[in-house]
This record gives structure tokens, C-alpha cells and sequence, in this order.
């Protein structure tokens, strides 16, 4: 049984951690989060400590391993730019991290913990759960098994409706979440080269508050997608079910079908880990490439192959006038 502590516990993905926890046989010794409404923790860790300050969750963690009770695992499950600074509060702990995505939002930002690792030997994971997809893992496999010089053509579509809150919230600050594209996009970047190969071109089309679209050629596909947080981008007969979330993935004008099979990713992510299987900075580093690259580029309007729904009407961000 190992020990872990959590941090970003009243965020949207922590109940995942919390359940690949127990569901992998572990325990749950302290929690943090500025905010205080976490009563989930009861259905997984009732008896767990929890600070709202992190001073008082360092010290605490101090004390347990002064006490022989040392924190094994950190999972960190806090906002995007805090990422970095608390995979580092874990490793000197003592501790290896689990941490969700995306990793860190720049690239140095990994090269500098692949250097703490190997100064405190201990191990920074990822959650890249769509490798661990079954259908995604059957497209990869029915990749390697074709010629080399084969290109597919491909369109990405991921679709989530977001309130205002977000725009409220440190998500809608690009400076803390990385934008659209790496705050909902990462995970499908990370598929995308890990199934097509190296990338090879990188091209922006559009990059606003609430979506962004592009172009990206890999070795094996070339790929329109498009990525929204804005229910009008929604296709008609998903809002006209009272949907709220669309995803598509077509490959040479086929579907490509993953919408199901996400509920246990975590604790499959997890038990992985546990085996030695992980994913680590290596794997991580690509799609934090690719996100940032295409945050600093300035968007080249709707010019070359781009995506279809890149075309509809822009809406103005709901915090300006």
C-alpha cells in the first residue's frame, strides 16, 4: 500500500485521482486545496487530512515522514501554471508525482524537472489516458502495420461546452491555462503524434477566448481540427438532444469511434504506473511542444486546408464590452 498526499482537490479531476487511489489499493494521507468545497473526498478517503493552506499540508507531510510515515506518490491535480511548482514541492518531499496534464505549460519547463529528477532519483508521471484507449490503441496498431510512405487524412473535432464561470475562473486566463488548445486539447495532440508519427508542420488558423483550429502534418496524417468551448459551435443535432459535448475523430472521411470507454482511464493510468509502465517527461514533452507552439503563433486567418467549422461566426468574449 502506498502512501499519497493530493494536491487541487476541489478541481474537476480530482475525484479521478481519488478513485484511481483506492481503486488501486492505495491510501490517501492529505489533501489540499484553497477551497473547501470537497465533500467527495468522504466517498473515497473519509479520514483524510485536509488544509486549505498550503503551509499547514507541507508541514503536515513533514511531520508524517519525521514520524516514519512518509507520502510515496504526490498527485497533483491543481491549475496549469501551478503545475510546475508543485511537481517540484513533491520530488522534494521525496516523493514521485503523478501529475494531470497537461505536465507544465513550456518546454524548458520540462527539460528543468527531467534535471530534478535526476538529482532527487525520483519520478515525475503523466496522464495521458487515451493511449491506454482500446480503440485508440487498435487505430495505432493498424498504423505500424502499414507501409511508411502512407499519409492519412485526418479532421479532429472536440467540442465542450463551458458558462461564464470559465471565463471567471483560471481558465479563461491563457496565461494560467495555456489557452484553448492546451487546456482541452493536449490529450488529442499527444494521441495524434503518438499514433501518426513526428510532426512535421504546425499552422494556426484561428486562436480565440473560446476556440481555436489548425493544421498539423505528421508523418503518417495530415490533420485539420478544431477545438470550442462555445455551444453554438455545437453540430445542430447534438444541441437539439440537449447535448453539450462532441467528439470526432475521421480518418479518410471514415469515424473513427472513441466516445466511450473513458470512465476508468485513471485507474488503469495508475495501476500502469504502478507496474513501471508510466508515462513519463519523455512522453509528455511533445504535446507540451505542440500546445505551445501554437500559442505563440499568430493565427493565419482561414487560408490553406483548414478545418470546416473554423468557417462559423466569431462570438465576442463575454467579460469585454
Amino acid at each position: 500500500m502506498k502512501n499519497f498526499a493530493l494536491i487541487g482537490a476541489a478541481g474537476f479531476v480530482a475525484p479521478r485521482h481519488m478513485r484511481a487511489i483506492k481503486d488501486t489499493g492505495n491510501r490517501l494521507l492529505a489533501a489540499h486545496d484553497r477551497n473547501d468545497s470537497v465533500g467527495v473526498i468522504d466517498s473515497y478517503f473519509p479520514d483524510a487530512d485536509y488544509f486549505t493552506e498550503f503551509e499547514r499540508f507541507d508541514r503536515h507531510l513533514e511531520k508524517l515522514k519525521r514520524q516514519g510515515t512518509p507520502v510515496d506518490f504526490v498527485s497533483v491535480c491543481s491549475p496549469n501554471y501551478l503545475h510546475d511548482a508543485h511537481i517540484r514541492f513533491g520530488l522534494r518531499l521525496g516523493a514521485d508525482v503523478i501529475c494531470e496534464k497537461p505536465l507544465v505549460l513550456n518546454p524548458w519547463n520540462v527539460d528543468a524537472l527531467r534535471e530534478m529528477e535526476q538529482e532527487t532519483s525520483k519520478r515525475i508521471y503523466t496522464i495521458l489516458q487515451l493511449r491506454l484507449h482500446p480503440a485508440i490503441i487498435a487505430l495505432r496498431n493498424r498504423i505500424l502495420q502499414e507501409p511508411t510512405e502512407k499519409k492519412h487524412d485526418i479532421d479532429l473535432t472536440y467540442i465542450t461546452s463551458r458558462g461564464k464561470w470559465y471565463y471567471a475562473s483560471w481558465k479563461g486566463d491563457i496565461s494560467k491555462s495555456g489557452g484553448i488548445a492546451t487546456n482541452i486539447g493536449i490529450h488529442f495532440f499527444d494521441m495524434l503524434h503518438w499514433i501518426f508519427g513526428e510532426l512535421q508542420t504546425n499552422t494556426v488558423h484561428l486562436h480565440t477566448h473560446d476556440r481555436a483550429a489548425g493544421f498539423l502534418e505528421f508523418e503518417r496524417a495530415r490533420v485539420r481540427w478544431f477545438l470550442s468551448i462555445n455551444a453554438d459551435t455545437l453540430p445542430s443535432e447534438i444541441r437539439e438532444k440537449g447535448g453539450r459535448t462532441y467528439r470526432s475523430l475521421t480518418m479518410d472521411n471514415h469515424e473513427i469511434e472513441f466516445s466511450e470507454g473513458f470512465t476508468d482511464l485513471h485507474t488503469l493510468s495508475y495501476r500502469d504506473i504502478f507496474e513501471g509502465r508510466g508515462f513519463g517527461l519523455q512522453e509528455a514533452g511533445h504535446a507540451v511542444q505542440i500546445v505551445h507552439d501554437i500559442r505563440e503563433q499568430q493565427p493565419q486567418g482561414l487560408q490553406g486546408d483548414y478545418h470546416p467549422l473554423a468557417a462559423l461566426p466569431q462570438t465576442q468574449h463575454p467579460f469585454k464590452i
